[in-house]
């Protein structure tokens, strides 16, 4: 995300949402067509210094005057200053800032208000408001051309119907009125945007692994034999290992963030119609496939840095500014673990309904089998047998069941519900991580069902399929072992079978990156280049380096010449 794409992002990608999502329609006449217009520039102002996640906890304030039909937006502590909000540093007119509701010294919680921050005539601060930048942040360019912004409010006054007013109201008398609309509709824009960012995981990976593979293929290292050439690295087992649960995972994840599109046209539908039963499935849902995908994703870049050696590490290589650009996502819309958190409270409610004829749906409907998943044993008895979608699907349903259900068990222990909640918050987010991988497969399963264009392709997705379930099963095998879901036999097995898997997408691993179309410029990298003409270009990036402007560095005679001189007192050291 770059200059204007940054800001585009943050204009449509919250500013429009929270209003169409929380404005009346007298608020969508007024603001959206301004919006859509750029005739302001709006940015989406919650986080704070001293609160992100715990939306509850925001301190900014927003009091009803009674006398003036205004709202006074104030930030009564250092920690209650926005902090974060791109588009807010510099380039934004008006903001959707969230604010502790105030009426007649009663606190109704946190609420959104469109205010206006700077003039439209010559772009300065309204009276009251101090805005700025916070400063740079990790990486090279990456998210540095985005103006993220700190903004305080010094009891600044807005008309009484900027308050976004579709959930709840407040009269010209100053009551407080909840709206019959019910709160889950702010839902949908979470699942909208997560759904996104799904999507924006599985391109950034697949970029990842594009520059990673096309190298591997192209590097040589060691194993020559009387003169002849070097090993291609890619031909390396522990490359291999490296690399190809993480081209399995890029096509994993390109395919969940498809069924999310589903999801979430279907679950506008169903508010449409005011059904609302699939609601907190879809929330969860989203919400961990948020968390699983880009922590994912951010550990595969890096991954992949790693797997292209030194030449990894430099600019041109394109990683390390993925990796910056990349980053953020672990921590925005939902810090990752404590979106795990809300999957779990989401599965330990679900867990405890069974058996109240309270049918589970959607991604939770194989809980609905718990009985038989507690005491069935997997029929593995032959690495081939890993091949057959039932059994890989059994094993990661048998896991995530056992795993929810050991956690309910473990929290009926605890008289305080909340205490054993804080106390078991890791297995909790272990347990959530395997709901959402098997979410994963299951849909990457469900995709292979399906009827796919072009001859030969179905068998090498299969191939990727089984990569991508089977290094989860090694990866996650404590789970899988000491629930009971698979003996150790029937591991060695898995990774066997994983063995063989590796050697059969090798000669289609080039083919399969090639399948994305990116680019060379899109990827914007010297190792990933399609025509693999590497070492040229690399050599020649680097004299395009300001440093190589001239030949004998700046500073030289002032510093270098009398050290090598030895006429100390002469330099300016």
């Amino acid at each position: 995300m770059h200059g204007n794409g940054s800001l585009s992002f943050v204009l449509v990608g919250m500013f429009v949402p929270a209003i169409k999502g929380q404005g009346t329609d007298e608020q969508h006449q007024k603001w959206l067509p301004l919006a859509y217009k750029m005739e302001i520039i709006g940015c989406y102002a919650q986080t704070e210094l001293g609160h992100g996640s715990n939306v509850q906890g925001l301190e900014t304030t927003a009091t009803f005057d009674p006398q003036t039909d205004e709202f006074v937006i104030h930030s009564p502590t250092l920690t209650s200053s926005k902090w974060w909000p791109g588009g807010l540093g510099k380039a934004s007119t008006h903001a959707v800032v969230y604010a502790r509701l105030i009426t007649d010294g009663q606190d109704h919680g946190v609420n959104g208000f469109i205010v206006q921050l700077r003039s439209l005539e010559d772009h300065s601060p309204h009276p009251g408001i101090t805005i700025g930048d916070i400063g740079m942040k990790f990486g090279n360019g990456a998210y540095n051309t985005m103006d993220n912004g700190v903004l305080r409010f010094e009891h600044v006054r807005i008309p009484r119907n900027q308050m976004l007013m579709r959930v709840s109201q407040v009269t010209r008398e100053g009551k407080y009125v909840q709206s019959n609309v019910p709160r889950q509709l702010l839902y949908g824009t979470m699942v909208y945007v997560r759904q996104t960012i799904v999507a924006d995981a599985s391109c950034a990976l697949s970029r990842a692994v594009c520059i990673a593979t096309r190298y591997s293929a192209v590097r040589r290292q060691f194993g020559s034999k009387n003169g002849g050439p070097e090993t291609q690295v890619i031909d390396y087992k522990t490359q291999q290992n490296r690399l190809f649960p993480l081209l399995a995972s890029a096509y994993a994840f390109r395919f969940v963030g498809e069924w999310l599109k589903w999801l979430y046209t279907d679950v506008t539908q169903r508010l449409q119609a005011n059904d609302f039963s699939t609601l907190p499935e879809a929330h969860a849902c989203t919400a961990g496939l948020k968390s699983l995908t880009t922590t994912a994703t951010a550990d595969g870049i890096e991954e992949c840095r790693k797997l292209c050696g030194g030449h990894g590490y430099l600019c041109s290589s394109g990683l390390p500014e993925l990796f910056a650009v990349y980053v953020p996502a672990c921590t925005y819309e939902g810090d990752n673990i404590v979106l795990l958190l809300q999957v779990a409270r989401f599965l330990m409610k679900t867990v405890s309904q069974l058996g109240y004829g309270n049918m589970p749906v959607g991604t939770t409907t194989y809980m609905g089998r718990a009985e038989q998943l507690m005491q069935c044993h997997c029929g593995v008895q032959k690495a081939e047998d890993w091949l057959n979608p039932s059994a890989i699907l059994e094993a990661f349903e048998a896991r995530a069941i056992r795993m929810s259900v050991a956690c309910a068990q473990n929290l009926s222990k605890f008289t305080n519900q909340e205490e054993g909640f804080a106390e078991l918050a890791a297995d909790l987010v272990e347990a959530a991580v395997a709901h959402c991988q098997l979410i994963v497969v299951s849909k990457f399963i469900e995709k292979l069902q399906q009827d796919i264009p072009g001859k030969g392709v179905k068998p090498i997705l299969e191939i990727l399929c089984h990569i991508y379930a089977l290094h989860l099963v090694h990866k996650h095998l404590g789970d899988f072992v000491s629930t009971g879901c698979i003996t150790a036999k029937q591991a060695s097995l898995a990774n066997e079978q994983l063995r063989s898997l590796y050697s059969q997408v090798r000669p289609n691993a080039i083919a399969l990156v090639d399948a994305y179309n990116y680019t060379d410029h899109y990827l914007g990298s010297v190792l990933g280049r399609y025509d693999g003409n590497v070492y040229p270009k690399l050599y020649e990036e680097a004299w395009k380096d300001p440093l190589n402007d001239s030949v004998v560095p700046d500073g030289y005679h002032e510093y270098i010449r009398p050290l090598l001189k030895q006429q100390l007192r002469n330099a300016r050291l």
